[in-house]
């Protein structure tokens, strides 16, 4: 049984194994309930419109994350390439800048940081959709440019986060969590470019994403949604 194949050719995505392809649809299939609870937790929990509106966003995004790349997964293992299969695989990869920016926002809109945390939100989303622009324009070309994208909107608002913390006593409960979740999804990244390289890189990549995930929602649950809740906008 092949446990992988060579790595793509430029401009091509990579071709997993049937065995591969099996671990890729488990590895995310298992996180679409809890994502689902998740979300229907934190709406319980909201105490105001923000709350509610920031639950939604992030809780959406957390089970299209994870049922984009389940379904494209089942459809890829099924042998279909068509329409379907390429729509689903620019998806996948979409479902990425909308998850970053959706995991920034109840931060941004549930803690007060000012007009400028105003202009951060409205920042991360404009980034979100030229990523998913790029990404359909320029469909599997310049793969380390559209990786940069992810680390730049990933972690501007962090760093603008961390600064206006420093300078503004701001309430800083839970970042330190985020910022654990964020190095768990840098560290799997070096999975996510090595397909062909590493036998089921693609699936240990997907569990690198399911702990910064749940690092951050924990973060979130704990710190957002709590009884006392900090202060909103």
């Amino acid at each position: 049984m092949r446990l992988m194949n060579r790595p793509a050719e430029h401009g091509r995505m990579y071709e997993p194994t049937n065995i591969e392809n099996i671990f890729n649809i488990i590895t995310h299939g298992l996180w679409i309930l809890p994502s689902c609870l998740g979300c229907v937790y934190m709406l319980h929990q909201s105490t105001s419109v923000q709350h509610q509106i920031s639950a939604v966003i992030y809780g959406l995004a957390l089970i299209c994350l994870f049922s984009v790349s389940t379904l494209f997964h089942l459809v890829a293992w099924s042998g279909k390439k068509g329409a379907l299969h390429f729509y689903l695989h620019v998806s996948d990869r979409a479902v990425i800048y909308l998850f970053i920016a959706s995991s920034y926002t109840p931060w941004l809109l549930l803690r007060d940081m000012g007009p400028a945390g105003e202009q951060m939100r409205w920042f991360i989303w404009v980034m979100a959709i030229l990523g998913i622009s790029y990404n359909y324009c320029f469909y599997e070309k310049f793969k380390r440019l559209e990786t940069c994208f992810y680390f730049v909107i990933g972690f501007l608002p962090f760093i603008y986060i961390i600064m206006t913390t420093s300078l503004s006593k701001i309430n800083t409960d839970g970042l330190f969590r985020m910022a654990v979740g964020g190095f768990i999804y840098v560290t799997g990244v070096l999975f996510f470019k090595s397909d062909g390289k590493i036998p089921f890189a693609h699936a240990i990549w997907h569990l690198f994403v399911a702990g910064g995930a749940y690092a951050h929602y924990s973060a979130v649950a704990t710190y957002l949604y709590a009884e006392n809740s900090p202060d909103i906008e």
